[in-house]
C-alpha cells in the first residue's frame, strides 16, 4: 500500500484520530470535546464544542513570527496599480474594516454581502466579517441586478460592501447602478451600503444609507477589534453556486472544520510552506477565491497574490511576469486560462525566470490531455490536476504530493483525498461499480471537515438535492459521471445531466471533447447533446480552430469538419461522431472559466438560453447562433 493510500485508509477507518491530529494545525480558544458528531446524518458536526476564529488563525497568530513578512500582494493590470501588505499591515486594515462594520451595527451572526471587484478591500471585508463573527456572502462583482437581488433576499444582509466599479479587459463595469437596482428589486432592504470609491465611475449616493469607506477608515484608525470566538459548527460564510436558476442555493460553510481542512490541504495537497507565495488566478466570487486566494494561504503563513486582470492583457506573458516579480512558488488556475494562453506566442512561457515556481495546479473543469501536455512541456514544471466543487470547499480528488508524489495520469485528477469515502455508483441501483465501469461519483458520509454543512435556510433542500439523488443509498452526489481504474485513479466524464443518449448509446460529452481536443487543429471545443427526432439526441460540437485560415472559407470549414469527425470515429467509434462541428471564435463562459453548456444546448435547439447573468462575453452566444444559421 502506498503512503497516500495508507493515509486515506486511516482517515476513513479512524476519522476521529486522524482529524484530531490535523486540528492541531490551528489555534483553539476553547478545545473541542468531541471530534465528530454524526448522530443527525447528514448534518455532520466537526470539533464539537471547540471555539476558534478564522481571522485569528489567518492573520493574528502569525504576528509574533512574521509581522513584517508579505501577506497579500495585490496587482491590477486594469488600473496599473500594485500594493503589498505585510501581516502587520493586513492586521491593521482588517481591524479597521471590522471596526467600520461594527460601527454600522453588524453583530455576530449578521450577514454582510460583499459585491466587489478584485481589490484588497474585498479581502479585508471577508476577514473582518470572520473576525467579528459575521457571515459573509460574496457575490461575483458585476452580477446582474435580478440575480443580485435574489441573493440579497435570501441572505438578508445587514450591510452590503461594494465599490463604484470594476474593470475587465480594459472596460470599466459600473457596480453602483447594478447594486441600486438590485436593492430596489429586493424585498429585503439592507440597512447600510459601504462604498469604496476607486474613481472609475460616477457613484451617486443614497442619503442615509450609503457610507464612504475612506472616511470611515480614517475615523476608526487605531481602534482595536478583538476576535469573536465561534463554536466550530457556527457558519463562516454563505456562497451561492454559479448559474443557479430559481431560488438561489446558498452553500453554508462552518468555521472550525473549514479552517482545519484548508490548513491540512495546504501541506498535503498544495505542498505549501510558511513564507511561500501562492498565486491563485481566480476571483473571490468563486469558491477557489475563498479557499485559495484568501483563507488557505494565510492560514499556512504564506503570501497570497490577488490579481485583477486577464491572462492576456497587456500581453500573453503577464501571468509569468508576475511569477517572476513576486517569486511565486505555487500557482493555481483553470484549464480554460491555459487554453487561452495556447493561442498566444509560446515564447511567453520561456521569457521570464520561473525558477521559484514549484507546481502549477489546475482545477474548475476537466483538464484535457493536450492542454496538460502543452503547459507542462512549455514550463518544465509539474502540472497537478485536482477536482472539487463549491460544496466541498477543498479538493476531493488530487495527487497529494505533500504525502506522496504518486505518478499522475493525464486525464485524471488523481485519487480520492484523505477524508473522502468516494464511490462510483450505479445511477439506477446505488450499487458500487467495479473498476472500468462508468457511474455517478458519490461520497458516503460523513463528509470530511470543510464541506458544506447545509443549504442556507433550507435543510430540506440540502437533504433532497444532495443526499437523496442516488437510490437505495444515503450518499452525497456530486452529479458527475466518473470511472475508476484498477489503480484507484478516478476520471471525470462530465455532469450527469451532460450525458447524451444517441440511439441507445450513452455518451459523455466530455469524452467527445477529449477526442476532438486531441486533434492539433483544435484550440478549444465544447460538445452538447441536441434533440434529434431519429436518434433521440446527437452530439453537436463548437470548436475554436488554432489556425483561423483553416476556417476562413466554407470549403475550408467543411474540410476541417470532416477531419475532426474522422478523429472521433477513429478514437471512439462511429456512434460518437458529432452530427455537426461548427466553428466559432469564442465559447460562452462565466468569468471563472466554466462553459455555459446548458445555454449552448438551448441555442442549438432553438430555445431561450435563460439566465445569462454569469456570462462574460454575450457576443459568444451570438456567434453560436450565427454559426448555426450559416
Amino acid at each position: 500500500m502506498t503512503a497516500s493510500h495508507a493515509v486515506h485508509a486511516r482517515s476513513l477507518a479512524d476519522p476521529e484520530g486522524f482529524w484530531a491530529e490535523q486540528a492541531a494545525r490551528i489555534d483553539w480558544e476553547t478545545p473541542f470535546g468531541q471530534v465528530l458528531d454524526n448522530s443527525r446524518a447528514p448534518f455532520t458536526r466537526w470539533f464539537v464544542g471547540g471555539r476558534t476564529n478564522l481571522c485569528h488563525n489567518a492573520v493574528d497568530r502569525h504576528l509574533a513570527a512574521r509581522a513584517s513578512q508579505p501577506a497579500l500582494h495585490w496587482v491590477s493590470t486594469e488600473t496599473d496599480q500594485a500594493r503589498t501588505f505585510t501581516y502587520a499591515e493586513l492586521h491593521d486594515e482588517v481591524s479597521r474594516m471590522a471596526a467600520i462594520l461594527q460601527g454600522l451595527d453588524v453583530q455576530k451572526g449578521d450577514r454582510v454581502l460583499i459585491y466587489m471587484p478584485m481589490i484588497p478591500e474585498a479581502a479585508f471585508a471577508m476577514l473582518a466579517c470572520a473576525r467579528i463573527g459575521a457571515i459573509h456572502s460574496v457575490v461575483f462583482g458585476g452580477f446582474a441586478s435580478v440575480s443580485l437581488a435574489a441573493r440579497i433576499e435570501d441572505a438578508r444582509p445587514r450591510v452590503v460592501v461594494s465599490a463604484d466599479a470594476g474593470s475587465r479587459a480594459g472596460k470599466v463595469v459600473p457596480y453602483k447602478p447594478l447594486l441600486d437596482e438590485a436593492i430596489r428589486l429586493s424585498s429585503h432592504q439592507p440597512g447600510k451600503v459601504l462604498l469604496v470609491d476607486r474613481q472609475l465611475a460616477q457613484m451617486p449616493r443614497t442619503e442615509g444609507r450609503d457610507e464612504d469607506y475612506a472616511a470611515w477608515r480614517e475615523r476608526v484608525a487605531g481602534v482595536q477589534v478583538p476576535c469573536v470566538w465561534l463554536e466550530s459548527s457556527e457558519p463562516s460564510y454563505v456562497l451561492y453556486t454559479s448559474g443557479t436558476t430559481g431560488k438561489p442555493k446558498g452553500v453554508q460553510r462552518d468555521t472550525g472544520g473549514y479552517a482545519v481542512a484548508l490548513a491540512t490541504s495546504m501541506e498535503y495537497i498544495f505542498c505549501g510552506k510558511p513564507g511561500d507565495t501562492m498565486f491563485t488566478a481566480s476571483d473571490i466570487g468563486w469558491v477557489v477565491g475563498h479557499s485559495y486566494i484568501v483563507y488557505g494561504p494565510l492560514l499556512a503563513g504564506m503570501a497570497t497574490l490577488m490579481y485583477e486582470g486577464t491572462p492576456i492583457r497587456p500581453d500573453g506573458g503577464i501571468l509569468w511576469r508576475l511569477v517572476e516579480q513576486y517569486k511565486v512558488n505555487l500557482m493555481f488556475s483553470a484549464p480554460t486560462a491555459i487554453r487561452v494562453l495556447k493561442k498566444q506566442d509560446p515564447a511567453w512561457l520561456t521569457r521570464y525566470d520561473l525558477s521559484s515556481l514549484r507546481l502549477l495546479f489546475l482545477a474548475g473543469e476537466p483538464l484535457d490531455e493536450p492542454t496538460a501536455r502543452w503547459i507542462q512541456d512549455g514550463l518544465g514544471k509539474p502540472v497537478v490536476d485536482n477536482y472539487w466543487q463549491t460544496e466541498s470547499g477543498w479538493p476531493i480528488l488530487a495527487i497529494q504530493r505533500g504525502i506522496e508524489a504518486l505518478p499522475p495520469k493525464l486525464g485524471s485528477p488523481g485519487v480520492p483525498a484523505y477524508g473522502y469515502d468516494l464511490k462510483i455508483v450505479d445511477e439506477n441501483t446505488g450499487a458500487e461499480c467495479p473498476p472500468g465501469q462508468k457511474g455517478v461519483v458519490a461520497i458516503d458520509g460523513p463528509l470530511p471537515p470543510g464541506c458544506m454543512s447545509t443549504v442556507w435556510g433550507d435543510d430540506d433542500r440540502f437533504v433532497r438535492t444532495y443526499w437523496q439523488a442516488v437510490p437505495n443509498r444515503l450518499c452525497y452526489s456530486t452529479f458527475d459521471w466518473g470511472v475508476r481504474d484498477a489503480d484507484g485513479y478516478v476520471f471525470i466524464l462530465g455532469r450527469t445531466d451532460d450525458v447524451i443518449n444517441v440511439a441507445g448509446h450513452r455518451l459523455g460529452t466530455r469524452e467527445i471533447e477529449e477526442s476532438l481536443s486531441s486533434n492539433a487543429a483544435v484550440a478549444e471545443v465544447a460538445v452538447v447533446g441536441v434533440q434529434d427526432a431519429l436518434k433521440g439526441q446527437v452530439a453537436m460540437a463548437f470548436c475554436i480552430a488554432r489556425d483561423p485560415a483553416r476556417t476562413a472559407t466554407a470549403e475550408a470549414r467543411l474540410a476541417l469538419e470532416g477531419e475532426l469527425m474522422k478523429t472521433v470515429e477513429q478514437q471512439l467509434g462511429a456512434v460518437a461522431r458529432p452530427a455537426r462541428v461548427f466553428f466559432v471564435n469564442a465559447l460562452p463562459k462565466t468569468r471563472s472559466g466554466k462553459l455555459l453548456r446548458r445555454a449552448m444546448q438551448a441555442v442549438a435547439e432553438g430555445r431561450d438560453p435563460g439566465d445569462l447573468t454569469t456570462i462574460e462575453d454575450p457576443g459568444a452566444l451570438e456567434q453560436l447562433q450565427a454559426a448555426l444559421k450559416g
